[in-house]
């Protein structure tokens, strides 16, 4: 063969593998200022307007049947391209297993098991990486965000297509699988990421460590094939330089199942890929790791996909033309900084946490040693910090002197470890006699045990602790709740221990009472198809509590047991804001009641906030009224209504927002025949805010 008829046959290789898109469809696409798609041949060219001047673009192809960015580009207004990446391949991975029904829930429940580890049935374990025989591109437009979609994508039993989108005003580019399983009992994990950089345009990759230690690395240094697990702080990691920088992030809190712990698994990886190419991404950990590992490998649920359902499994970059450190602020915007905004006229209180605060301080040999979860919670902006000691540790069925000591020393320790700024609440999952897991708080101190004896009676007057309460029956609990203007609320409602419940309890005098004051919200458990965290669960059990009759509302709960310096906390993490001037002191917290009983509060994953909310309006003319304000680019608003029997709702895309944006919403509603309603606002991230129901006659 003759050496040029060799150079053809080369030729002809290489533009067969750099010019396969078959088509490139624009029917969807709609041009805008700051957001613009051009097509030439089987290339589709975005350009869009990023933050502070910023202008940012995009080239992509199909080489090989494979969805590739041919470049990726930032620039300042009016400066020269800086070229972030060439060639980058999206790549994604997904490890399955089987869901089971369980603790108490049958299998058509099996979606809301929580005590669930499927990778510890290693025979039933798959690992499948994706392939693409992708032949066309897709460009849309949907209010400031463009998309380009590719379909083809296969990895294991999950088949659908790769897209990545990107927000006029905004420096993201999310890059996703969106797949379906038909197989029945899917539970999984994934791992998403692009390759291909340079580290000749990104030499370095940075991160902090747990601590907030400065850590970085050549970008391409190592083992070719060799995947690098980062345990970055914050969820992030920045390759780059000081001519540009790409960040690297998963969603903030849809990202994450339903754990116990928030031990920091390493969310974020670096790959060299040999020379000085190398890849970054997102992943999960295969494996629970925590201060009790045995107990928490039990607890490692994986993320559901019911057949038929798209699951959505995205990434997030940051493009920059700074720095690492400025790449890295501008990124950790999105989320204030993994931090609670202060809202005037609010204060934020967070719930349900098993840290054995009392029995901490007493083998530490001091009422005044500082747990580490104080200044990490302090550290997150939380006002109020809401425990649950007694839950495992202590000796909460005792019928007195052992009980009444150990709360003596729980409320001398949550009094100290107060301020004007920080209150911690000392609230108990009492779980006795009412059905269920439940949480009671009282408004200041009360002593009480949850047994009675044949000698005690409801009420004794003690003489070291004062008023002291047994009870001893749901009547007696009841009673306490009435005498001393508690609050009761369903803990994890309809799994976990409290499969059931709210449900069974319906009926009682005590459930009907406004001594009850609902449920708790927790997204648990996550369904990566599905547009709002704890769509099904949690939502369902809040509406449904309200066209049971009286209004009932549901708390922001985390359910998370101790925390150490390593961990992470903001991504399990959710938070109420509650309606208050200033944080009440320790001796009396009942303005704390007060506006919660009101339905004076919101909750928040924190990156969407409704300062203020109501009902305007008359008869059946009425209309929700909502400030909302966020931080990525907001995906839709609603109202959700009841009327005793059935739920229904209205839906307001909010895509063509910008990100950091604030609005006023007003959305009519016909209230013929209904009997409450409730607004809520969620992101293009997954992450969301909602308020408390609001009745009428």
């Amino acid at each position: 063969m003759s050496f040029r008829l060799i150079t053809i046959l080369l030729c002809v290789e290489v533009l067969s593998r750099t010019a396969t898109a078959q088509t490139v469809e624009l029917t969807g696409y709609r041009p805008q200022p700051g957001l613009v798609a051009a097509a030439s041949g089987g290339t589709v060219t975005v350009t869009w307007d990023g933050e502070q001047g910023q202008e940012l673009q995009a080239r992509f192809s199909i080489v090989d049947e494979t969805p590739t960015i041919r470049e990726l580009g930032v620039r300042r207004k009016s400066g020269a391209w800086t070229t972030l990446g060439r060639d980058l391949v999206p790549e994604f991975s997904a490890t399955t297993g089987v869901r089971r029904a369980g603790h108490g829930l049958d299998h058509e429940h099996r979606w809301d098991v929580f005590w669930d580890a499927p990778l510890n049935h290693p025979d039933e374990v798959r690992r499948s990486a994706s392939t693409f025989h992708s032949d066309r591109i897709e460009v849309r437009t949907d209010g400031a965000r463009l998309e380009v979609s590719s379909p083809g994508l296969s990895m294991g039993s999950f088949s659908g297509g790769v897209r990545f989108t990107v927000y006029r005003g905004t420096n993201l580019l999310r890059v996703e699988a969106i797949a379906r399983t038909d197989e029945p009992s899917v539970a999984y994990i994934y791992r998403a990421g692009l390759k291909g950089f340079s580290s000749g345009s990104l030499p370095l990759v940075h991160w902090r460590e747990a601590h907030d230690q400065k850590r970085k690395r050549d970008a391409s240094e190592g083992e070719a094939g060799n995947l690098e697990v980062l345990r970055a702080r914050n969820r992030l990691a920045i390759a780059g330089g000081q001519a540009g920088s790409v960040a690297v992030f998963p969603p903030p809190h849809q990202f994450f199942f339903a754990r116990e712990l928030e031990v920091n698994l390493g969310y974020v990886w670096r790959r060299p890929e040999g020379g000085k190419t190398f890849s970054i991404g997102v992943r999960q950990g295969e494996n629970a790791e925590g201060y009790n590992p045995t107990w928490a490998e039990k607890v490692f649920s994986l993320y559901n996909a019911p057949p038929g359902t798209l699951q959505r499994m995205p990434v997030y970059f940051y493009l920059s033309p700074d720095n690492p450190d400025a790449c890295r602020a501008a990124a950790l915007a999105y989320t204030h900084g993994d931090r609670y905004k202060p809202l005037p006229g609010y204060r934020t209180l967070v719930t349900h946490f098993h840290t054995a605060f009392t029995q901490e301080l007493i083998n530490s040999g001091s009422l005044d040693t500082t747990p580490p979860w104080i200044p990490m919670m302090r550290d997150l902006g939380i006002n109020i910090a809401h425990i649950f000691d007694f839950h495992g540790d202590g000796h909460p069925h005792d019928p007195g002197p052992i009980r009444l000591k150990e709360l003596q020393t729980y409320f001398e320790v949550c009094r100290r470890h107060s301020d004007a700024d920080f209150l911690i609440l000392p609230g108990e999952e009492a779980n006795a006699h009412l059905g269920g897991h439940y949480n009671i708080l009282f408004p200041k101190p009360v002593y009480w045990t949850m047994v009675r004896t044949r000698s005690q009676s409801l009420v004794e007057d003690d003489p070291k602790h004062g008023r002291v309460y047994h009870a001893g029956s749901a009547a007696d609990l009841f009673e306490v709740m009435k005498r001393e203007d508690a609050l009761v609320w369903t803990t994890h409602p309809r799994t976990k221990g409290s499969t059931g419940f709210p449900d069974k309890i319906q009926d009682t005098d005590y459930f009907r009472s406004d001594r009850w004051l609902g449920s708790a919200f927790k997204a648990l458990p996550v369904d990566l198809s599905q547009k709002r965290l704890g769509e099904v669960r949690c939502f369902g059990t809040l509406d449904d509590m309200n066209n049971w009759g009286k209004p009932k509302f549901m708390v922001g709960e985390v359910d998370t047991y101790k925390k150490y310096p390593d961990y992470d906390l903001y991504g399990d993490f959710n938070v109420n804001y509650v309606r208050l001037d200033r944080v009440p002191g320790f001796e009396d917290w009942s303005p704390i009641c007060r506006a919660l009983r009101a339905g004076e509060f919101f909750v928040t994953t924190g990156e969407v906030l409704i300062p203020r909310w109501g009902v305007e309006g008359e008869g059946k003319d009425r209309a929700v009224v909502a400030e909302v304000e966020w931080t990525f680019p907001l995906e839709f608003v609603e109202v959700v209504w009841g009327d005793g029997e059935r739920v229904g709702r209205s839906v307001v895309s909010a895509t063509d927002g910008p990100p950091f944006g604030a609005q006023h919403f007003r959305i009519p509603f016909d209230a013929s025949g209904k009997k409450w309603v409730r607004f809520s606002a969620w992101d293009s991230a997954g992450n969301g805010a909602f308020t408390q129901p609001i009745h009428w006659k």
